[in-house]
């Protein structure tokens, strides 16, 4: 009987007790391997398929979101999880912006883990079709937009998220706290999203995102 293999983990975390032990709680799940730094996380980062990356924030010799920058901008796109002892939300926009598609914050529970990676793996989608922004074709696999004259946009993980949950239902008028719960956590401020419309005015047009006053956002034009 073929046992099937079970998806690559790549835990990047330098605490000799506490990657043992998250490696120990996955282990029914992920085939783990860990790096006890920055630099041999980047190494088997880019030398390796991983499923699903769980990158420690504090690490010796490059730190978490210095990693995952690193590999994003060396075309990796394996789904990774940023845990971190800093909790404030500029904390965690910085994790996002450099392409981690989730955050979380020590101490935290090893079910809720589990859960987040399923979540994270099960919506990391490549071969994504491209969805409609105005003139503009959003490839959420490139994490890109691209105009009908050639110029392309790049964009952050969440930067993607936000735009195709939008471009999905190009009618839909979303509130801020609908847009929270589908793409951060049901704990963080509203404002959140109005921090990353921001980012994609500037990066793309300040149509790209309409603001529906006293209800919320829906997908613009990008013109």
């Amino acid at each position: 009987m073929h046992i099937p293999e079970l998806p690559r983990l790549l835990l990047v975390e330098d605490d000799s007790v506490l990657g043992p032990l998250i490696a120990e709680l996955l282990a029914d799940d992920y085939d783990v391997e860990i790096a006890a730094d920055g630099h041999r996380g980047l190494h088997l980062g880019l030398t390796a398929h991983w499923d699903a990356m769980v990158v420690d924030r504090g690490l010796p010799g490059m730190d978490g979101i210095e990693l995952v920058s690193a590999l994003r901008r060396k075309g990796v796109t394996s789904p990774a999880i940023i845990l971190t002892a800093l909790g404030a939300t500029v904390e965690k926009i910085a994790g996002l912006n450099a392409g981690a598609n989730d955050y979380m914050t020590k101490p935290f529970d090893a079910g809720e883990l589990k859960a987040r990676l399923h979540a994270v793996t099960r919506s990391f989608t490549p071969a994504a079709a491209q969805l409609s922004v105005g003139d503009w074709s959003l490839d959420p696999g490139s994490r890109s937009l691209r105009s009908s004259y050639g110029e392309r946009v790049a964009l952050t993980a969440k930067e993607t998220e936000l735009l195709a949950v939008l471009a999905r239902q190009p009618e839909r008028v979303f509130t801020r706290q609908e847009l929270v719960l589908e793409l951060f956590h049901p704990e963080d401020s509203p404002g959140v999203i109005d921090t990353y419309v921001h980012y994609l005015r500037k990066k793309v047009s300040k149509t790209v995102i309409r603001t529906v006053h006293g209800l919320g956002y829906q997908i613009g034009d990008g013109s």
